[in-house]
């Protein structure tokens, strides 16, 4: 798996927009591989956002969600500076994690 993901985080007033590019498979499990073979399901289950390690965002993915998911959101009360950490954990029980400062 390339980098686990890519956070853009730039402040906007009182205001920060959260932009984050997942690196993530995200198989549903009802696709077959060219052996005919279901291949598993793979994909993220749980996205959470902190802002300067209070929670922010909280939610629940299921497998419909598309290869390499996209997310955007405002976290309100940000500023130049504030650190923004997401984390993500997969239906294996992967967890991957990165920081972003906002801009």
């Amino acid at each position: 798996m390339a980098d686990p993901m890519r956070i853009r985080a730039q402040a906007a007033g009182d205001k920060a927009t959260v932009r984050v590019l997942m690196s993530h498979e995200m198989e549903t499990g009802q696709r077959k591989d060219a052996a005919g073979k279901p291949i598993p399901a793979w994909f993220i289950q749980e996205v959470t956002a902190q802002h300067n390690g209070k929670p922010v965002l909280s939610a629940q993915w299921g497998p419909a969600v598309a290869k390499n998911p996209y997310l955007q959101f405002v976290v309100k009360g940000a500023k130049a500076g504030d650190k923004i950490t997401i984390t993500w954990v997969d239906n294996k029980g992967d967890k991957r994690s990165d920081e972003a400062t906002v801009t």
